[in-house]
């Protein structure tokens, strides 16, 4: 199995739709993706039932 590296993309996404999450996310390390959420209202909203999907594509060398 190949690792994901610096340089791969990184997408991540609720399942459960917010207009009001920004999310992000990054190779961060060999085989390890960092997200960030950012809330951009004025609400608050509990994200510890939400489920997150993240995805990987690996960087083609040409």
């Amino acid at each position: 199995m190949a690792a994901f590296v610096a340089g791969n993309m990184a997408k991540a996404s609720l399942v459960s739709s917010t207009r009001f999450i920004e999310l992000d996310a990054a190779v961060w390390s060999n085989n390890t993706v960092r997200v960030m959420a950012r809330n951009i209202s004025v609400s608050t909203y509990d994200l510890v039932a939400a489920t997150l999907l993240v995805g990987v594509v690996k960087r083609r060398v040409p």
